[in-house]
């Protein structure tokens, strides 16, 4: 059953008027077996749609700001000034000249325990904002010669203050400090918390993938402010507004904001989204990143009293898990439990 050859189609053939349906029937089964064989094109070669869809998605690169498994753009940018680091330092010889970032970096030992007080939850402010300025400082640096911008985010036709910008303004690339005093400033004057931080460097590669736009000195500072204006709505639960913004930065207008936070949504497609996955994942690499740059956390030494509030934490962070599979979990009657007494609350007349 299901050969046409041999179920259908008799081995002499007959007169008659079936005659032409059983010849059609034979030019068919041969053309479904050459198709078969790899002869000639038409529907059997054609690919399912399940098949097309998996072969697309094979094909291009999953995007860093919504897959956990892809590598941020920060930390692959930043990876050929870290391997030059690593060759000088070895052709000077390490031992004699060692960083002071590295003579003052605590180690731990048997006896002590050295902990920051950073956690993936409640990253530490102030270092955050320090690796977030490092990271887009290595976008800046190791940029593509060919720039892809858009006239929202120039500074020189939309600018943040009245201060004239400088005619060479987009061949200098800003220092580090410059790009921290800035993500400073904006994050003290809003009371913004370490998180939005992040969501922002999120928004930022999100940013240069769908919408396709390098950051570079002549548009970083408006593409920062977008990607904050986002994030503090986004993540914090304060009410914003982007009249707050035009009183911190005091230069710029409420159109001008709201234009750019509406072009800044539109490259987005609207996706602003952010899986606690991706999130964890930006934060250890904005910690390797600080690693390989000497940029290490404040460490402490483990103390009683910090053992006692971890364990707090932990325990707290316990309980309320065990109470979520709690409930998540439907119960179910087993047969030793049908022979349990069970009470049941008396009817007075």
């Amino acid at each position: 059953m299901g050969n046409v050859a041999s179920c259908c189609v008799p081995e002499s053939p007959r007169e008659g008027p079936g005659a032409r349906s059983l010849d059609r029937v034979r030019i068919f089964d041969a053309e479904t077996r050459s198709e078969d064989s790899g002869g000639g094109g038409g529907a059997a070669s054609l690919q399912h749609i399940r098949d097309r869809e998996a072969g697309s998605d094979n094909d291009l690169e999953p995007n860093p700001s919504d897959h956990p498994r892809a590598n941020t753009i920060f930390l692959s940018k930043s990876q050929p000034d870290v391997r030059e680091k690593r060759k000088s330092n070895y052709s000077n010889n390490v031992s004699v000249t060692v960083s002071p970032a590295q003579i003052s970096k605590k180690y731990s030992s048997c006896s002590t325990i050295f902990l920051d007080d950073s956690t993936v939850s409640q990253p530490n402010l102030k270092y955050t904002i320090k690796c977030v300025a490092l990271a887009i400082y290595y976008h800046i640096k190791n940029r593509d010669t060919t720039i892809r911008t858009l006239d929202i985010f120039d500074e020189k036709r939309h600018p943040l203050t009245k201060v004239e910008v400088p005619v060479d303004y987009s061949a200098n690339d800003p220092e580090h400090r410059h790009i921290y005093r800035f993500l400073r400033n904006l994050f003290s004057a809003a009371q913004l918390t370490a998180e939005c931080a992040i969501i922002t460097l999120v928004y930022l590669e999100r940013l240069m993938t769908y919408g396709e736009i390098d950051i570079c000195p002549s548009n970083w500072k408006r593409i920062l402010l977008g990607a904050i204006l986002l994030s503090s709505k986004v993540w914090d639960d304060q009410a914003v507004w982007n009249v707050d913004y035009c009183q911190i930065l005091k230069d710029i207008a409420v159109d001008d904001v709201n234009e750019l936070e509406r072009q800044f949504l539109e490259l987005l497609q609207f996706n602003i989204n952010v899986p606690a996955s991706v999130y964890a994942k930006y934060y250890f690499d904005l910690r390797s990143l600080a690693d390989c740059n000497n940029l290490s956390f404040p460490l402490e030494p483990l103390c009683k009293e910090r053992a006692q509030r971890l364990e707090a934490i932990s325990r707290l962070c316990e309980d309320k898990y065990r109470d979520l599979s709690k409930a998540s979990l439907r119960k179910s009657v087993s047969a030793d439990n049908l022979i349990e007494k069970r009470t049941f609350a008396a009817i007075l007349p």
